[in-house]
């Protein structure tokens, strides 16, 4: 029985073919596979030898041939109709698709990125995945070893069946792509996602919820490309949290630390290292960063590390750890450590979902703000370092949104009210006195003053908010009258 090779990626490929070749496998192989093949010393059968017919048009005509086909196709019941019309069966076809993702990744030309379309391999193996309870379809170098285990022992139909899939959902996932290129579109007519499950999870966001993570294939994320350290696996929960934590703490330059807790900041602050952001952190609100999850974008050191201690958290996510910090680290067996290989940074899709259609928009991930002083006060310099900071942070709180902030350091946050001015006295509230001299920032405008004057009875020194309002002149005569310096981005941050 023949065995076809034709793969353009030759991980495991020699050691596979030695392995079919004592299982008693005659090779078949194409091009660049062939070639490989010889030059390991491996007896192997060129394509155009097997069918009597040339590889013609530059190799784009080579395996599209009715001995290739119906060996592939043939049902074991059609073994008298095979052998009837001279042909034999294939029992075993590997084949992995041109490079066509690798190649429009780096930004080759039309012509040369239509060249990695191929069209036999997908042919073959969706031949090969429909007739699998007679031929083994293999697309990934990966299952090499076992399939060669399972020809030892006979496959199994459940083994057939698993192949069938994987090789249906690789051609998916190949002409998806190429769709979307062909699109060259950010919104196309028709939008593929492709996902391949990273891992199942013990449950959603409550028990009774079953979930799963999935990976998008073609994307990179800073999250999945972590390295878990120690620790417990990831809940859903987790991965939300994460997320928005090293999305939050990826904004700053300086040594940052964030708290997260239910995907909204309870604590971010600014430090001269990680151990004094982290204390900043903390102390913005001590109760709520319990069980919730901290993320640096700094190397955590030893002395962080024992600070850490003192709380009981879910989840720590840096770039790195310190073999003094681990040690630390150690003696909670349940908390999980994450290093984060890069920041969360560049543009992405975000993608909402409804029963029966999803929503789809830019992240919003860029800030093209022109601050524009609107006030007859301008802000000191110390304050206009403290509005910028605000106003990252508030950037990521669920709206409607206020962040009140000093030194480099949260004071307060209103998270998700209803309406602003409960945003804005949530958030006053939890900074009490601290708020005098520290300023504002809100995700989007002022609709009334009310928020201005409240702003004022606390001591707000300046505030930045987006402005647009129909009544911003009220806020801004407001503002005036107590003394408040404050800034337009002209940018708004809603996060629903």
């Amino acid at each position: 029985m023949w065995a076809l090779l034709s793969v353009s990626d030759k991980r495991g490929l020699v050691p596979f073919a030695e392995g079919l070749l004592g299982l008693g496998f005659r090779l078949l192989a194409t091009g660049g596979t062939y070639k490989t093949l010889v030059e390991a010393g491996l007896p192997v059968t060129h394509i155009s030898d097997f069918t009597g017919f040339p590889e013609v048009l530059e190799g784009r005509v080579k395996t599209l041939h009715p001995k290739v086909h119906a060996g592939l196709l043939a049902r074991p019941d059609q073994e008298e109709e095979l052998r009837a019309l001279g042909l034999e069966r294939i029992g075993v076809l590997a084949v992995n698709l041109y490079p066509f993702r690798e190649t429009v990744a780096r930004g080759a030309p039309f012509a040369e990125a239509l060249e990695q379309i191929d069209i036999g391999g997908p042919a073959m193996l969706r031949a090969a995945a429909k007739n699998h309870l007679a031929v083994l379809p293999v697309c990934d170098p990966e299952d090499y070893p076992r399939v060669l285990e399972a020809l030892k022992e006979g496959p199994t139909p459940e083994f057939r069946r698993e192949l069938a899939r994987k090789a249906f959902a690789h051609t998916a996932a190949y002409d998806a792509a190429i769709a979307e290129w062909l699109a060259g579109e950010k919104f196309p007519p028709e939008k593929f996602l492709v996902l391949r499950r990273e891992s199942p999870l013990r449950y959603g966001e409550n028990p009774h919820q079953e979930a799963a993570l999935y990976r998008v294939l073609g994307e990179e994320g800073p999250l999945l490309q972590a390295e878990v350290l120690q620790g417990k696996a990831m809940s859903f929960n987790n991965y939300l949290d994460a997320e928005a934590a090293w999305n939050l703490v990826s904004e700053f330059g300086e040594p940052a630390c964030v708290a997260i807790k239910h995907q909204n900041p309870c604590g971010v602050a600014l430090g001269q290292d990680p151990l004094e952001a982290y204390r900043k952190a903390y102390e913005a609100d001590p109760v709520s960063i319990f069980g919730g999850i901290v993320a640096f974008n700094r190397e955590v050191d030893g002395a962080t590390a024992e600070a850490m201690g003192e709380v009981f958290l879910e989840v720590v996510l840096a770039p790195g750890f310190t073999p003094e910090a681990l040690a630390v680290f150690s003696r909670k067996k349940n908390l999980r450590l994450l290093e984060v290989p890069f920041p969360a940074q560049g543009a992405y899709l975000d993608l909402r979902r409804l029963r029966g259609g999803v929503l789809l928009q830019d992240a919003d991930t860029k800030d093209p703000i022109a601050p524009k002083v609107v006030t007859q006060k301008a802000p000191s310099e110390e304050e206009w370092a403290d509005l910028l900071f605000a106003w990252k942070v508030v950037k990521h709180v669920r709206s409607n949104a206020i962040v009140v902030a000093k030194g480099g350091q949260t004071l307060g946050i209103g998270v998700g009210q209803t309406n602003r001015y409960a945003a804005a006295k949530h958030a006053l509230k939890t900074a009490k006195e601290k708020a005098q001299g520290a300023v504002l920032a809100s995700d989007a405008f002022f609709p009334f003053d009310d928020v201005v004057r409240l702003a004022g009875e606390f001591g707000i020194a300046a505030i930045i908010q987006p402005g647009g309002s129909v009544r911003d002149e009220d806020s801004i005569r407001a503002a005036d009258e107590l003394g408040l310096a404050m800034v337009f981005t002209g940018v708004r941050h809603f996060k629903h």
